[in-house]
């Protein structure tokens, strides 16, 4: 199964200083959708995992998170590109789980449901928690330079973590690597 893990703010959608509470203030970042779109049409199953700190605080209910999502899908669905699943750590960040990055737990959950592996399975994130999640549970750890991005690259020595300017780049990449892989009966 070719897969790929996603951070969504930050990496897909523009990072905002407050959780997101509407649809309204959803605003993707130039390229994402389609890189998305891209890495469905080459095969791939996309899941989003991502911390969302905004429902343990009460800022956003459950509703609306689920319509950010539904928004997200509708905006993929018309460029051919769909998310496979979705999960998350609603914890307060001052009472963390074991699910809430940098904790691996959302990661070895959604391996465990799939049933995979995640020793090659790009984890793409903009912050150290992210990184530090999938280093965690055995994934290959991505950061893109959108979102906190460049000042997770600036302020950490991450050493064996592949880096790109944003989600097309690595989509990009990616789609190409596989390409490039010779074809198996």
């Amino acid at each position: 199964m070719k897969l790929v893990i996603l951070d969504r703010d930050g990496v897909i959608n523009e990072e905002l200083s407050d959780p997101m509470r509407s649809v309204a203030e959803f605003h993707p970042i130039p390229g994402s959708l389609e890189a998305i779109a891209r890495l469905c049409q080459a095969g791939f199953r996309v899941f989003l995992a991502s911390n969302q700190p905004g429902l343990g605080r009460g800022e956003v209910d459950y509703e609306n998170f689920a319509a950010q999502n539904g928004h997200l899908q509708k905006f993929l669905a018309e460029m051919g590109g769909r998310i496979d699943g979705t999960f998350f750590a609603p914890d307060h960040p001052d009472r963390a789980g074991p699910m809430r990055k940098p904790a691996p737990g959302m990661l070895l959950d959604l391996a465990k449901r799939l049933g995979v592996s995640l020793e090659l399975v790009p984890a793409v994130g903009d912050s150290i928690h992210d990184i530090e999640a999938a280093q965690a549970a055995g994934a290959r750890p991505v950061l893109v330079r959108t979102g906190n991005g460049v000042r997770t690259e600036k302020e950490h020595a991450l050493k064996g973590v592949a880096i790109y300017d944003d989600l097309a780049a690595f989509a990009s990449a990616l789609i190409a690597a596989q390409q490039a892989l010779p074809a198996v009966n």
